[in-house]
């Protein structure tokens, strides 16, 4: 890999309360993530990102931080983490922690003190808090909508029983947005920086990057029309193409912020990295955020958006290249994430499915059938590994999961379900606990049987021991493709589109590996060379919703 270990890296997602469970509650925790490190490593990845195991009363699985430099009893303890950390670097994975600045938990002690203290305080100022409108102050300060549904502020009691001032929440309403034109609270986050920094971690991935300031004066806005086959904790409604911009979202004074974090970075020795999760849109508009003097990588969600279709993916691949070359920043690569459905299943799709909508019982006779999916799954991820740059994977997509749509209504833990009335079913179908041995408890997750998620019965086949054995499983082409990348140095190549493959093929060359993906409906015949890699068994012709990748002699 480049000496800048991130321009290229491997980066696995371990979502911590689905990965593996050591003490039998049924909720994944640091020890089980640290006894199956070693998993991850023989993938092939280079890092591994934690999401957030700080200390949160889980309203919002965790994004609602209560305390930014503890560990949830419910995961384990800072020793717990010390020896996960230590374990990844003994395996030389880099680690990448969850940071959640925009937002704080109601439980936290600054948010509890906010209210304790009333308008106009010190306290306040670290907080969103402004007087309603209307009589009385009966309205809220403007008409913002939370992304979770409803709207994005909660008028509060005083202290002496009255009713008081209201707090802005983009998201659920225990989560109330913090104020970054408060010196206070970037001084204290990056105190929160040096902390982790200190204890070796090598990385942040930034969860709301692109919302940490608003706009003056919190002017009203009304969003457009949700974008379809996204999800998630993001604010990716407002991903758009035309010029007006949130209020709440991509504000330039974000910049600022990130440049005072890239120099506490920069007192550290071994290429510390900020990652943004920033939906921002165009991707010219999104390089900002990986300036020299900013972040080292921000999520393409614009890649993660685009359909399974092949000059949409040409124009994606070769405007998110120029758009990163063009301040020297590495392109990054991601399928799904935590927010998002899982991509065997979202790339399959015949119908529209809006940001944090979900997939649920409602939807299962629409669902597209598992093996088409997954064909499909398999030959997207073969094509995002080719590309140069860094890329992101997240947990048991390796195994071909799908999403889980038959939860039922009772086990449902989204905020998204709840603050919608069941209208959008949310992101727990996603993060169903994986399947690691197709005999055991909780197929492994758990060894009492407990799953925070219903596992499906189904992914007995899929887990992980069953896989193993498997050389046509996904399992096997994610060990394949990874150990290619690795040997043909992909991530740290560059492409050149290759032309006269038709108008459903997306084909181009990175060093000396030739990469065909055929989008269309037919089989076409492959050109002279050596296969070293494919999403699917091929001959002399390449099927439909097939990638491969070639040595040309």
């Amino acid at each position: 890999m480049a000496s800048e270990w991130w321009r290229s890296a491997v980066i696995y997602q371990v979502y911590p309360r689905s990965f593996a469970d050591s003490n039998g509650d049924g909720i994944g925790d640091l020890p089980g993530i640290t006894s199956r490190l070693e998993k991850i490593a023989e993938l092939g990845a280079d890092a591994v990102w934690l999401s957030p195991f700080q200390p949160s009363p889980q309203n919002d699985a965790g994004y609602d931080v209560a305390d930014y430099v503890g560990v949830a009893p419910l995961f384990g303890t800072l020793e717990d983490f010390d020896a996960l950390l230590a374990r990844a670097h003994q395996l030389t994975l880099k680690v990448i922690i969850d940071l959640v600045p925009n937002h704080t938990s109601s439980e936290h002690e600054w948010f509890k003190a906010a209210l304790a203290a009333g308008p106009g305080s010190p306290e306040r100022e670290r907080y969103l808090f402004r007087d309603g409108r209307g009589h009385g102050g009966n309205e809220p300060p403007n008409n913002w909508q939370s992304v979770f549904g409803g709207g994005a502020w909660t008028r509060v009691t005083e202290a002496d029983g009255t009713p008081g001032q209201w707090y802005l929440h983009l998201f659920d309403v225990t989560q109330p947005d913090l104020n970054w034109r408060s010196p206070v609270v970037r001084e204290s986050f990056r105190d929160i920086l040096r902390f982790w920094l200190d204890r070796g971690v090598d990385g942040f991935r930034v969860d709301v990057a692109h919302g940490l300031i608003k706009a003056e004066g919190l002017p009203d806005y009304t969003p457009p029309k949700p974008r379809s086959m996204g999800g998630g904790h993001t604010g990716a409604e407002d991903v758009e193409d035309k010029p007006e911009t949130a209020p709440y979202w991509g504000q330039d004074g974000v910049h600022e912020i990130f440049r005072e974090w890239h120099q506490v970075l920069a007192e550290y020795d071994g290429d510390r990295a900020l990652c943004g999760e920033a939906w921002v849109e165009p991707l010219s508009k999104l390089a900002q955020w990986v300036r020299p003097d900013e972040m080292q990588q921000t999520f393409n969600f614009s890649y993660l958006l685009t359909e399974w279709q092949a000059e949409a993916q040409r124009e994606v691949i070769t405007e998110s290249l120029e758009a990163f070359e063009s301040v020297g920043a590495p392109a990054t690569w991601v399928l799904s994430n935590h927010d998002v459905l899982r991509h065997t299943t979202r790339l399959a799709l015949s119908f529209e499915s809006p940001q944090g909508a979900g997939v649920g019982p409602r939807d299962i006779p629409n669902l597209p059938e598992r093996h088409f999916a997954l064909r499909r799954g398999r030959a997207a991820t073969a094509l995002m590994l080719a590309l140069p740059g860094s890329a992101y994977l997240y947990q048991g997509e390796e195994l071909g999961l799908p999403e889980v749509a038959d939860l039922p209504d009772d086990a449902r833990q989204d905020p998204t379900w709840f603050r919608t009335g069941g209208e959008r079913y949310g992101r727990d179908g996603c993060r169903v606990p994986i399947p690691w041995e197709a005999e055991a408890p909780a197929y492994g997750f758990s060894p009492s049987g407990a799953s925070w998620l219903p596992q499906p019965p189904e992914w007995a086949e899929l887990a992980r021991d069953e896989q193993e054995s498997d050389p046509g499983s996904t399992l096997a082409m994610y060990h394949e493709l990874l150990n290619l990348r690795r040997e043909h140095a992909l991530g740290e190549g560059s492409l050149e589109f290759l032309e006269g493959y038709g108008e459903d093929v997306v084909a181009f060359r990175n060093q000396d590996v030739t990469v065909i993906s055929n989008l269309g409906g037919w089989d076409f015949y492959l050109p002279d060379g050596r296969v070293i890699g494919a999403s699917a068994p091929v001959g002399r012709n390449l099927p439909p919703d097939t990638t491969v990748w070639m040595v040309t002699e």
